[in-house]
């Protein structure tokens, strides 16, 4: 399996004239290798490199699984592992870099010439991950059946006088309850005006009749990430949110019904955008329509207006319409599909229909 991904990113790199790469993103390096480590402020690298053995760089402090695909070149926190990458390295090649490699690491391997130019190579490993394997993506359906299960339990929670807040702090242990690692992001709990703000953090604002109530959760179970969005109202339901639930319903089942390999990314959000601004409420759309999501939960190449390649076989991306009134509340729901061969999978099965809590 690994074997594999490595092997497509070096022909990816082949594509655009690389022969090597150093990858640093800790989930990159697991996807590639299988070892996942968060090495904060020391040096992390798995270095790519057309007829050689792919070679990861590795502090002696982290353990890591014995049978990885690759050399492990150990160091120690009074060793140099820049100078080891450097002795690696083809100084008379240009070496690919991945985006999430810091200058304090780059610019010391620039001054000792270890390649003949760096270049941002990110692409070379996005567009491997971005299409799952089989074993991703059962892992990715197993994390949104997880997500699902939540929340039905979430939603328990709800009730007259409790805060936001008071929501939040219950949603990772109900995850790990259910057979997940936690949660695949902050959570967004949101209470009546909070939920017109896309990305409002979880505060002390508590929950009164009438409220509209909206979970934007996610888990990481095996290392994959879910995300989903549903909104309810508590009490009882005004016309005006039961019609912008429903339009924000038809926005997402619009967008669904046209996932299928060679659709352009714009075209599934122009899509969503279309039913929301015929209704007359386009203004109040305000992001784009999603973003792709595994081992991250925000993965390169969104869902929007600016994105005109096509869909393939395997993306796994979100759909998350949403109308926001300031002042008012916002509605948003989002589900993630996997594309497949002749269409797409919706990986999530909670009802997507507006319900009144309480």
């Amino acid at each position: 399996m690994y074997e594999q991904r490595i092997e497509t990113v070096m022909k990816n790199l082949e594509h655009v004239g690389l022969a090597q790469m150093l990858v640093s993103d800790p989930r990159s390096v697991q996807y590639l290798t299988g070892a996942y480590v968060e090495p904060d402020e020391r040096f992390l690298g798995l270095l790519l490199a057309q007829g050689c053995n792919p070679v990861l760089f590795m502090n002696e402090l982290f353990l890591i699984p014995d049978d990885l695909p690759c050399e492990v070149q150990w160091f120690t926190d009074t060793d140099n592992p820049l100078s080891l990458l450097a002795e690696r390295c083809d100084a008379s090649e240009p070496l690919g870099c991945d985006k999430v490699l810091t200058a304090r690491f780059l610019i010391p391997l620039m001054e000792a010439n270890a390649a003949s130019s760096f270049v941002l190579a990110s692409a070379a490993v996005d567009d491997a991950r971005a299409r799952k394997d089989p074993a991703e993506r059962a892992a990715m359906h197993a994390a949104s059946r997880t997500n699902d299960a939540g929340m039905a339990r979430f939603r328990e929670l709800v009730h007259a006088g409790v805060t936001e807040a008071e929501v939040a702090s219950k949603l990772e242990n109900i995850y790990q309850e259910l057979g997940a690692q936690g949660c695949s992001f902050g959570p967004i709990v949101s209470f009546g005006a909070n939920a017109a703000d896309p990305h409002h953090g979880p505060d002390n604002t508590p929950l009164k009749h009438g409220d509209v109530v909206l979970f934007d959760v996610g888990c990481r179970q095996d290392d994959y990430c879910a995300d989903m969005t549903r909104t309810f109202v508590f009490g009882e339901a005004s016309d005006k949110q039961q019609e912008v639930h429903e339009i924000v319903q038809r926005a997402n089942a619009a967008a669904r019904a046209l996932v299928a390999p060679g659709v352009r990314f714009c075209e599934l959000d122009a899509a969503a955008r279309a039913v929301i601004e015929e209704a007359g409420y386009g203004a109040y759309f305000t992001h784009r329509l999603g973003h792709q999501i595994g081992l991250n939960v925000h993965e390169p190449g969104d869902v929007s207006a600016t994105h005109d390649e096509p869909v393939q076989a395997g993306m796994c991306f979100s759909i998350e319409p949403g109308i926001y009134l300031p002042g008012e509340f916002g509605v948003r729901i989002e589900d993630l599909v996997l594309v497949t061969e002749d269409g797409c999978e919706v990986l999530n099965s909670y009802p997507r229909e507006l319900e009144v809590l309480g």
